[in-house]
């Protein structure tokens, strides 16, 4: 009923304001927006993909039901954005959309203030009470299932063995919270894990990271390995998703297979024994990230996607 509710709302909204183009995001923004303007006959279209829901979310049947949704509504969208090559590739495969109405637009994100991050080195730590010497490891990320934690808290129970001073942050919230707190004690990380909740300062988070991760089983092209590469840091990511059109294995970061939690741990371990190969990839994930991913560099590709798109429809009466 909330779903036909916004869906009425949308459409009311629509005919109110005449856009000339509706551009959606996510899958249950994108399934009612699309459906409003095609019933209010938006001349233009367009949704951006920023990652999909085709495996690793739901049960097979609900997955096969979402999949004939996105293929019907493919069909009423004049241009299909992904934030990756990767993702553009696995929709293809998956019978949505066809390859001439698909753009790869990777994401834009304001990225000065994860540039001079360093300023704000040690104020984290202060706040947490680590110290300045303790490996710092974070993970920032929604606590639901897709972001696979219990993977990072198994990979830490081993980073431990060999850095047994080494802290590991939680950054965010949902679902899972009070699950992965119990995980914690399974894995008797006790005193090694601090969860932080959502949080706004992550310009100060980052700067006090000596290892960015990310454990995801599906990802279309993660904001958090954005920021920390803007901020200068190495990432361990799994290999999934759109994650390798974004890292370089061995040159920003280092990939692992997903499901892995040893080969992680084992990564990190590399990175935590190598300060020198840390910075050199801290440098190198900045310089592949900015401006390539800034906000500036969105707004003219928006831009200039819009104008085209108008430019094609120029004959119509709007």
């Amino acid at each position: 009923w909330s779903d036909l509710k916004a869906l009425f709302r949308l459409i009311v909204l629509m005919r109110e304001f005449r856009p000339h183009i509706v551009h959606t995001h996510t899958a249950k923004a994108g399934t009612l927006g699309r459906l409003a303007a095609r019933l209010v006959r938006i001349p233009i279209v367009v949704h951006t993909y920023h990652g999909h829901v085709l495996h690793s979310y739901f049960s097979p049947i609900k997955t096969k039901l979402f999949l004939s949704i996105e293929r019907r509504l493919a069909r009423w969208t004049d241009r299909l954005l992904t934030v990756s090559e990767q993702v553009r590739s696995d929709l293809l495969a998956s019978g949505v959309g066809r390859p001439e109405r698909f753009t790869v637009m990777p994401l834009g994100l304001d990225l000065d203030p994860l540039l001079t991050c360093e300023n704000l080195r040690g104020q984290l730590r202060t706040e947490i009470g680590v110290p300045a010497e303790a490996p710092l490891v974070g993970i920032v990320a929604r606590l639901v299932p897709i972001k696979r934690h219990e993977w990072f808290l198994e990979a830490a129970a081993q980073v431990v063995q060999e850095f047994p001073t080494c802290q590991f942050l939680l950054v965010g919230d949902g679902e899972r919270h009070q699950e992965l707190r119990a995980l914690v004690g399974q894995f008797h990380l006790d005193g090694h894990v601090h969860f932080l909740g959502w949080r706004y300062d992550l310009a100060r988070i980052y700067a006090d990271l000596d290892v960015a991760a990310l454990t995801s089983a599906n990802e279309g092209l993660p904001v958090s390995l954005i920021e920390a590469m803007a901020a200068g840091r190495p990432v361990v990511s799994t290999r999934v998703g759109g994650v390798p059109d974004l890292v370089e294995d061995g040159i920003t970061g280092l990939l692992v297979p997903p499901d892995e939690p040893t080969a992680l741990a084992e990564a990190i371990c590399t990175l935590l024994s190598d300060p020198q190969r840390r910075q050199m990839m801290g440098r190198a994930g900045r310089t592949r990230v900015h401006p390539s991913f800034s906000a500036t560099r969105l707004l003219d590709d928006m831009d200039q996607l819009y104008t085209e798109l108008v430019a094609q429809r120029r004959g119509n009466r709007y």
